[in-house]
């Protein structure tokens, strides 16, 4: 008798709930501070390397047709609804751009494929007034294979997604994006502070 062995999507969902089971682990004790948010990147690192699991033909990028720099956000862990942790994959075309913003929860970006430039900056201003702030550019990481990037809730980036090739991202957060309504954008010429989640966000795509 011969044992049939698991599909594609059952090793996926059992690899990634493995990773978030190490990540509920690591964060058990509250919210992470950046060496801990340390060895969250480096689980999913190892979570990454399971190209199998995440090919392109499984998670399409958005089509040429739909514009530069379009993009289409996977939720990795629809089950858990609302409560904690959010996994996504994001496919998302070169030149897609973003404007600075904050999280307002602590967040993880790991590349399984593809380049994402991101672009964090210091906030200069004693946030007294929530209209306005003061920013400047402190330094650029590449998010591609083999270099990650995290964030505490009140870091600020934007991203510019540069290359040939659409990428394929884990952005991982401590909560779902849809539920981080708090969160601003950030003119940084001007300085003009707006809602993040109400001026761009566009709703994630459930995976099985």
């Amino acid at each position: 008798m011969t044992t049939s062995l698991p599909t594609i999507s059952t090793q996926r969902r059992q690899a990634v709930d493995a990773a978030l089971d190490d990540v509920r682990r690591l964060i058990a004790h509250g919210t992470p501070d950046r060496a801990q948010l340390a060895a969250i990147t480096a689980r999913l690192e190892a979570l990454a390397t399971r190209k199998d699991l995440f090919s392109r033909a499984d998670f399409p990028p958005p089509a040429e047709t739909a514009g530069v720099g379009a993009s289409t956000r996977y939720r990795l862990n629809p089950d858990d609804g609302d409560a904690g942790l959010a996994l996504y994959l994001n496919s998302i075309n070169p030149g897609k751009t973003t404007a600075p913003h904050d999280h307002t929860t602590w967040a993880v970006i790991v590349a399984v494929e593809g380049q994402e430039v991101n672009r964090i900056y210091e906030r200069a201003d004693d946030r007294s007034d929530p209209a306005r702030a003061r920013i400047h550019l402190a330094r650029e990481v590449t998010v591609q294979p083999g270099t990650s990037i995290a964030f505490l809730g009140d870091d600020v980036h934007s991203i510019a997604v540069v290359g040939s090739e659409p990428t394929l991202h884990f952005h991982l957060y401590g909560q779902p994006l849809e539920t981080l309504t708090g969160r601003v954008a950030i003119d940084p010429d001007t300085g003009a502070v707006k809602n993040y989640n109400a001026a761009y966000f566009r709703p994630s795509e459930a995976v099985a």
